[in-house]
């Protein structure tokens, strides 16, 4: 794949040449972030690929910080809030079968702030993450993933790349067995940054790359009955442009990839909803993403057909950082 200095790149030769570091947003005392999914998301991870896992834990509060410092109260509560998020994540860590060996140093961290969201980068920017991990609201559907406020705010400002657990998802105990990259608009670019990843992903498990797009409009269920005619003809073209974006990204990966077996495959249907089912999806897959342009903005950026797509994703989500050229 193509040289690049983003952040997916250097996941990339993270991937080939270290560990992983993983940044888990987990607080064990909130309902909005549901269960332990974006625990198992790095265990699951962690099964396939060498990883260094950190939890943080952080608390919104609605008083300044000017106010903190004054006093031991303060400090002898956030403390107290230190020891018990790392209690709980020692147990929870255990629970989901995460090797000791693939704990950070220092696994549990706790901070409080008035942008949960900040509170998680900037703890991201001194582990010097390559992932930020979060689950899903615990009022999503099973299999699927609904952001919290939290999780909403990273999906539109996170520098470093984030993927996204679904509620009660299950995962191959064998780990990743296949990596997916998705296309969901028309400004496909078959150098991006998260095709860069997918594929150096799917290169060193050698498992399989399948890259997709989708037609989640329906127009071609309703006019196969009907005469040729504009719309027949918007569909064919559309269909054109597909497939032809689906062979150049698949040549690209080829070309730096030989040896790696890809595949591309279009889903179809009325809404989003059912153009992801008319794919099959396996409990080992992983779904790769670009973030929509930002100006010149390295960021992850969701935009409202990206939104949509994701309410309807049964497999983790990892969606990079969009970069410039």
């Amino acid at each position: 794949m193509p040289t690049d200095q983003s952040s997916s790149a250097a996941i990339a030769d993270r991937l080939s040449d270290g560990t992983l570091r993983i940044l888990v947003a987990w607080d064990p005392g909130n309902d909005e972030s549901g269960g332990t999914e974006a625990l198992e998301f790095a265990a699951w991870l962690g099964r396939s690929t060498p990883v260094s896992v950190r939890v943080a834990s952080t608390l919104l509060r609605p008083w300044p910080a000017s106010l903190n410092m004054m006093g031991k109260k303060y400090k002898k509560w956030r403390k107290h809030e230190a020891e018990a998020c790392a209690e709980a994540v020692e147990k929870a860590l255990k629970s989901v079968d995460l090797p000791r060996s693939q704990w950070d140093k220092q696994f549990s961290t706790f901070s409080d702030g008035q942008n949960e969201a900040q509170l998680l980068t900037d703890e991201a920017q001194r582990f010097d993450a390559d992932l930020i991990l979060v689950g899903s609201n615990a009022a999503a559907s099973k299999g699927r993933f609904l952001a919290g406020s939290t999780a909403d705010a990273l999906m539109h400002s996170s520098p470093t790349a984030l993927g996204l657990a679904p509620r009660a998802v299950k995962l191959s105990k064998k780990g990743i067995t296949r990596v997916n990259f998705a296309y969901i608009d028309k400004r496909a670019d078959e150098n991006s940054s998260g095709l860069l990843f997918a594929a150096e992903l799917a290169a060193t498990l050698e498992v399989t790359l399948r890259i997709i797009t989708f037609s989640p409009t329906g127009l071609t269920d309703a006019a196969l009955n009907k005469p040729k005619g504009i719309g027949s003809e918007l569909i064919d073209e559309w269909n054109e442009q597909s497939l032809a974006m689906l062979d150049l990204a698949r040549d690209r990966v080829i070309e730096h990839r030989d040896f790696l077996e890809v595949e591309t495959e279009v889903g179809s249907g009325k809404g989003w909803g059912n153009a992801v089912d008319s794919l099959k999806w396996k409990k080992g897959d992983i779904l790769c993403m670009d973030s929509h342009p930002m100006g010149t903005l390295e960021r992850v950026f969701v935009g409202s057909t990206a939104n949509e797509f994701l309410r309807h994703v049964p497999v983790p989500v990892v969606i990079h950082p969009y970069m410039s050229t």
